[in-house]
């Protein structure tokens, strides 16, 4: 199975965003983030519509970010949110989401996300990256004590490329996140066979 998520960033694309995003849907990853953080509800809605449908004809599910109304109103399988965004919702409000995974930089913020209803977590950042430049990675040992410390899924973010992605796994990873390299790389298929691989080296 494959264990890579993609996030998406429209910004770093040199090419035809949505086009890119099919291909990335041809490769099967474990599921794509429409992350774009930087666009107001409704416009995010729009480009929702269209990523949802990429991925549901490829069938790779398509996980909207952030926006709780733009997932129930467009039927999304699944969501991502902030733990800021998911800390302002009552309990009722959490039961009417679909299953919905948690951002967390801390084993305090794991086990938050996890008592408040969080089906997978993304723990980061691993490595040092241009995202974050000049801050340095939490290491595979803070990665470690984050999936040790909740019975979820966890799949790290940061950093990640072929050469390090085995390294996450066995701290015990249920996979990686990638954004840059996907959003901006020639061929994405190579770059995903690279990860994959990536990912299964000293397996």
């Amino acid at each position: 199975m494959c264990k890579i998520l993609c996030i998406t960033n429209r910004l770093l694309c040199q090419d035809d965003f949505l086009d890119r995003i099919s291909r990335i849907a041809a490769e099967q990853p474990a599921g794509i983030v429409l992350r774009e953080k930087d666009l107001p509800e409704h416009e995010y809605a729009k480009i929702a519509e269209q990523v949802l449908g990429i991925c549901r004809s490829a069938g790779v599910p398509c996980i909207l970010h952030s926006f709780p109304e733009p997932a129930k109103r467009l039927r999304a399988e699944r969501l991502h949110l902030p733990l800021p965004v998911l800390r302002r919702m009552t309990e009722n409000e959490r039961t009417t989401l679909p299953p919905f995974g948690v951002s967390c930089h801390s084993v305090e913020d794991a086990q938050e996300a996890a008592n408040d209803g969080a089906s997978y977590l993304i723990a980061g950042h691993i490595f040092e990256t241009d995202c974050k430049r000049g801050l340095a990675g939490r290491g595979t040992n803070f990665l470690r004590k984050v999936c040790s410390s909740v019975f979820l899924p966890v799949y790290a973010i940061g950093g990640i490329t072929p050469e390090n992605a085995a390294q996450v796994i066995k701290a015990g990873a249920a996979g990686i996140c990638v954004m840059s390299a996907l959003m901006q790389c020639a061929d994405p298929a190579e770059y995903m066979q690279k990860l994959k691989e990536g990912i299964q080296r000293d397996a």
